[in-house]
Formats: C-alpha cells, structure tokens, sequence
C-alpha cells in the first residue's frame, strides 16, 4: 500500500511555498501573459518547482495536476491539486490577497486539503471527515439564515470580454438581494473565507479542479455545501466547472437565484 501523506505535511509545504512568495515580493517578477488579463511570475514557477520537489521527493508515484506545469500522470489513487499562486493578478500588482493551495484527494475522494495565505500567516486546514481549522483552531461556517444579510464573493472568468458566462448578470442581480458581494481575486481564499465565516456564500463560473480542490474541503469540513451552480455535488469533473458554497441554509437561496438568472 502506498504511503499517506499526513495534513502537518501538506501544511509544511505549503507555508514553504508561501515564505518563497513573500521573498519574491521586492525583486524583478518577470512577469508573462497566458492571456490578456492572465498572469504568470518568475514566483508562480518557483513556489510550483518547491512544491513539486517535495512532493516527488517522498511519494514519486503520485499524480500532480499543477496549475503551471499541467498533468503528471501517474497509476496511483492519490492525486495532488497544486495551485502554487492563487491571486497572481493581485500578487503582481502588490495587493496583499494571494494564497497558496494544496489538495489530495484517494480515488477521486477529496481527503485533505491546505491554503495559506503567507501575508497574514494564515494557514487554513481540512481532513475529510475530522473537520477544518485555521492555524490549529476549529472554523465552522456562519449561521447566517436571510439572503439580505449575507456577504457574498465572487470572481469572473480570463476571458470575460468575450464569453457568454461572464457572471456579470448574477453579480448585479445578487449585489441587490445581499448585503453586498466583494470580488478579493483569490478563489481558495474565497472558499477559505466561507470556510471560517468571514464571508456567507462564494459561486464563480469558470474554475479548474487546481483551484477549487482544496477550498471545497475546507467548506464541506466547516459544515458548508459545496456544489455547481446547478446543484450537481461531482464539481471537479469538468476542467471548466463551476462552484457554489454557502452555509445550508444560504446555499439553497443562492442556487435558487443562479439558476432563475442562468435560464
């Protein structure tokens, strides 16, 4: 039987990545472009190699999806979800709100999950079916009960100025039933904060399974609901798949609204 990772290992990688981060903050980032708005840094690459290096260091027969580096395809039951630098956009422009993310799932079950966001020394966890804390402390999503009440988050796709899906029509309908909806440019942020309460519900169109995979856990483990904008709780099946998260009560609110404006 292949060796376990343990989720204090997969914490230690990923402070590691983020404190590479914070080192490449003051130099030259040679920054590149995948797309018009779509950033990658000489720091996306670096913390990538790190976290790779460890991985393949002590479990080389696991599979790797890695935002930069793509597919390691191995036979094994383990996968590695690896999102070196979630909020490059953000972390290009020296905007404090980036993370790194981390999660494995064993035969397609998410089993654990990290992200840690290195400005604030903030690093949140999850195991499947043992709960989700942030810095050793448990988190438990809101309790908010009322649409009207809820602050809400979340993101547009690369190529909004030419898709369909530009989610611009659910932010301005859900900007008016909610307290209000903030865009912070880090989706395994976004879900970290459903995860400990700070924010009530996140939905977002156009996401890889790298970015979702770790966040998603966090939610579920802090009692939240994880699901596609239509309901459908397999997320991580489409490379281009969507995500809701909220609170029981908030989910089913919000997916009412998505699916009325996505008609």
């Amino acid at each position: 039987m292949e060796k376990q990772p343990t989720l204090s290992e997969l914490e230690e990688i990923a402070r590691g990545a983020g404190e590479l981060l914070l080192s490449y903050q003051n130099r030259d980032l040679h920054i590149a472009h995948k797309g018009r708005i779509n950033l990658v840094t000489e720091a996306d690459k670096a913390a990538e190699k790190y976290i790779l290096s460890r991985i393949n260091q002590n479990y080389p027969d696991h599979r790797i999806i890695a935002e930069e580096s793509g597919i390691h395809d191995n036979e094994s039951p383990y996968s590695w979800y690896v999102d070196p630098l979630d909020g490059t956009g953000n972390y290009a422009h020296g905007i404090p709100i980036y993370s790194v993310s981390i999660g494995i799932t064993v035969k397609d079950e998410l089993q654990f999950g990290v992200v840690f966001d290195p400005t604030r020394n903030e690093c949140y966890s999850a195991e499947k079916g043992k709960g989700a804390w942030m810095n050793g402390n448990v988190i438990r999503v809101s309790n908010a009960d009322v649409l009207e009440n809820a602050m809400l988050v979340t993101g547009f796709p690369y190529d909004i100025t030419t898709s369909k899906r530009d989610n611009l029509e659910n932010y301005a309908r859900l900007s008016k039933l909610s307290r209000g909806v903030r865009r912070l440019g880090s989706a395994a942020l976004d879900l970290a904060y459903v995860a400990c309460g700070r924010l009530d519900g996140y939905w977002e169109l156009d996401l890889h399974p790298y970015d979702v995979a770790a966040g998603a856990l966090l939610v579920r483990e802090a009692g939240g609901v994880v699901t596609t904008t239509e309901g459908v709780s397999k997320f991580m099946d489409d490379e281009h798949a969507s995500i809701l998260v909220a609170n029981p009560v908030i989910h089913g609110q919000l997916l009412s609204v998505l699916q009325v404006a996505n008609k």
